[in-house]
């Protein structure tokens, strides 16, 4: 790659995670602003209309966190993919930093949690800030730093990548209350034929889709959550081009990106990030749930991501792009700071309808403002 140069798939990624990020935003100010609005009433109802199938039926914001976000996570599977088999992680040197980071960045905001939480009601709400919002990060690193170079924000990208896989991973593994093997083996069986389907003359995109959705009802049946669907099809999906036509994951990535960022996570923070200004009182922003994801999420991050990096490189033989500085590598901890949507999921998974989840939100929000306001500061102290 020349330096100060982005190949045209990144350019095109990344220009359309910045706008999505730039809607995401929106979206959470307008679900702030409708809450505290005289309308507040219309808002528990437009989130809590019911629609469906007679063998399923949700609500309007269960349909979001639960397919919707299937398309987000389906985006991430076939990044994920790509950044294994031909990006920034293709090889263990250049990947072992950028996911040395990643795991600093899940376990010590998880830790920092418990330390807070340890004893009460809320413990098991410690997945909360471990999360990063690939989105949201983006969009803030276009907005601190326009100009930053291109090796700075394809390592946000591979930590991302990797964090939201540590989120899927969390989700499938301590937030899946039951589980109906059934179900569950059923899902695994067709998912099995959709990557055997996708290599013969049958493998076109309306079965393929159909397939996945028969996938998505399996899994959201078996008791996992039903975004899990959506990461298994997107690791899966062919990456290989054939007779010089476009790969199958880039297929789908093209058709899939526009209705996961302009789509299913705005729709989802509308009906996720709604919270009234009432739980921002001095016993709410005082409880171990509200600091434990705070700081977490804005000290854990910053501080695991640079150590372990750090760890990665002295003693386990990691190599950092040259481009990057140290420097660069906190700008990059406090921007991933930022959980917000995948905060909000496991949120609303850990802590469900119980009095806890407008607390929840509220940090989510707070360390998101926080964290934007943070990014600002230290990308002027890097780039000076």
């Amino acid at each position: 790659m020349v330096r100060g140069r982005l190949p045209a798939r990144l350019r095109e990624l990344f220009s359309g995670e910045i706008r999505a990020g730039l809607i995401t935003i929106v979206m959470a100010l307008i679900a702030l602003a409708w809450v505290n609005s005289p309308l507040a009433g219309f808002y528990t109802t437009f989130t809590h209309w019911e629609f469906g199938f007679p063998e399923l039926t949700l609500s309007l914001h269960e349909w979001a966190a639960d397919f919707l976000l299937a398309f987000f996570f389906l985006v991430v599977g076939i990044e994920l993919r790509h950044e294994f088999t031909k990006g920034s992680l293709n090889s263990p040197r250049k990947a072992l930093v950028p996911v040395m980071a990643a795991l600093g960045g899940m376990i010590l905001p998880a830790l920092i949690f418990v330390a807070f939480n340890f004893g009460h009601d809320t413990i098991d709400a410690w997945g909360i800030p471990m999360a990063t919002d690939i989105a949201f990060a983006l969009a803030v690193l276009a907005l601190v730093a326009p100009r930053s170079k291109p090796e700075l924000r394809i390592f946000l990208l591979a930590l991302a990548v990797v964090d939201d896989l540590g989120a899927i991973l969390v989700i499938a593994l301590f937030y899946t209350p039951g589980l109906n093997i059934t179900y569950l083996f059923g899902a695994a069986a067709l998912l099995a034929a959709f990557a055997l389907i996708q290599k013969t003359t049958l493998g076109n995109p309306v079965l393929l889709a159909a397939v996945g959705l028969g996938v998505w009802w399996l899994v959201h049946e078996s008791g996992v959550h039903a975004t899990i669907a959506g990461v298994a099809i997107g690791l899966l999906l062919a990456t290989d081009a054939r007779k010089g036509k476009v790969s199958l994951a880039d297929r789908a990535l093209k058709a899939i990106h526009p209705v996961s960022a302009y789509a299913a996570v705005p729709l989802f923070v509308l009906v996720s990030s709604g919270v009234s200004l009432t739980v921002f009182g001095a016993r709410e922003t005082t409880s171990p749930l509200f600091l434990g994801i705070v700081v977490g999420l804005l000290v854990g991050k910053p501080l695991g991501i640079v150590f372990f990096a750090w760890i990665g490189e002295r003693f386990l033989g990691g190599r950092r792009d040259p481009a990057l500085r140290r420097a660069d590598l906190w700008l990059i901890g406090t921007i991933s700071s930022i959980g917000f949507t995948v905060a909000l999921l496991i949120n609303e998974l850990a802590l469900g309808e119980t009095a806890f989840a407008a607390t929840g939100t509220a940090a989510v929000v707070v360390a998101a403002v926080i964290g934007s306001i943070a990014s600002f500061v230290v990308a002027r102290r890097v780039n000076a």
